[in-house]
């Protein structure tokens, strides 16, 4: 459902904008055309998990860039893991956030094709990961909070990847996250899928848009263990239990951050100052505790998620 009405409301826009780009405004038509888009966003209410994949994916859904644009100010990239590696899909640097001098890292995708090829569609490989435990360690040293946007189809899966140590990359990060002295918050902005997603996703704070996806792997990867289709990707979506409410229900996540009915790429300001919102009062309640507090509250965190449910498993 969601798909066919946001591709209708993106050719209502088109028209919109063609029509006020004409020497002769036709106001009825616009105003026709309005109503229709206002009637069509809210349909968009009561969407199931299948719906809420494909908002997370969407291709004009906010990336790390703009985040960083909006939120935070004198942002400095930083590249390299240091090793004589730059792996473009993973997206950091210091800045300031509120006059607190922070780093920033995230997943990158790219806004077209050209982007998307630089930066792998955001599948970082180990190189990615390393360049993000750089940061990490750089941040502990100077006493700055780390603040990272989840946003991945999962870890680059190919044979490079693999031979480069994939795998211990994605490890030594859990490993450093999980002991790190200086506040760390999560925030997962559209698909967060397996360790490429956790590998700066072990926070004092989990964050997720209301739209967003968090989970192991793919609907379609569940899919093609579960039954060997694919094409069952959305009962498999209802079944892993991805959604921010889900998880947030679970403990998985601390809190959710609203998005404009009919998903964030409607408005991507509106979700900037929600999501400057949810960062700032979860910092707040991290940034005067003394370090060792800090590594002990996120360590304990992550061993006690879930325990009231461990039922289900």
């Amino acid at each position: 459902m969601i798909k066919e009405i946001d591709e209708r409301i993106a050719e209502i826009d088109k028209e919109i904008e063609e029509i006020m780009a004409s020497d002769l405004v036709d106001e009825a038509k616009v105003y026709v055309l309005k109503r229709e888009r206002h009637d069509l966003i809210h349909m968009c209410k009561n969407l199931n998990s299948h719906d809420k994949v494909y908002l997370a994916r969407h291709k004009k859904r906010p990336k790390i860039t703009e985040y960083v644009d909006a939120i935070f100010d004198d942002f400095f990239e930083q590249k390299g893991d240091a090793l004589g590696k730059e792996d473009a899909s993973i997206y950091g640097g210091i800045a300031t956030y509120h006059g607190i001098p922070v780093t920033v890292i995230g997943h990158r995708k790219g806004n077209d094709l050209a982007e998307n090829l630089k930066c792998n569609f955001g599948m970082p490989g180990p190189e990615g990961y390393r360049k993000a435990l750089r940061l990490m360690k750089q941040a502990e040293k100077f006493g700055r909070p780390i603040i990272t946007f989840i946003d991945t189809p999962g870890a680059y899966p190919g044979l490079e990847a693999e031979n480069n140590g994939q795998g211990s990359a994605i490890a030594v990060n859990l490993a450093k996250m999980s002991a790190l002295k200086v506040p760390v918050i999560a925030v997962v902005t559209g698909e967060g899928s397996s360790g490429g997603a956790l590998a700066i996703g072990v926070a004092n704070s989990v964050l997720m848009l209301e739209n967003a996806v968090y989970s192991i792997l793919s609907p379609e990867g569940y899919a093609s263990i579960l039954w060997k289709d694919s094409s069952r990707s959305e009962e498999a979506a209802e079944m892993m239990k991805l959604t921010a409410q889900d998880l947030k229900e679970f403990g998985v996540i601390d809190d959710i951050i609203p998005e404009p009915i009919g998903g964030a790429h409607l408005n991507h300001k509106v979700v900037f100052k929600a999501t400057d919102r949810a960062i700032k009062k979860e910092l707040d309640k991290y940034i005067k505790m003394n370090p060792d507090e800090v590594a002990k509250h996120r360590y304990k965190k992550f061993r006690t998620i879930d325990n009231k449910y461990l039922h289900v498993i």
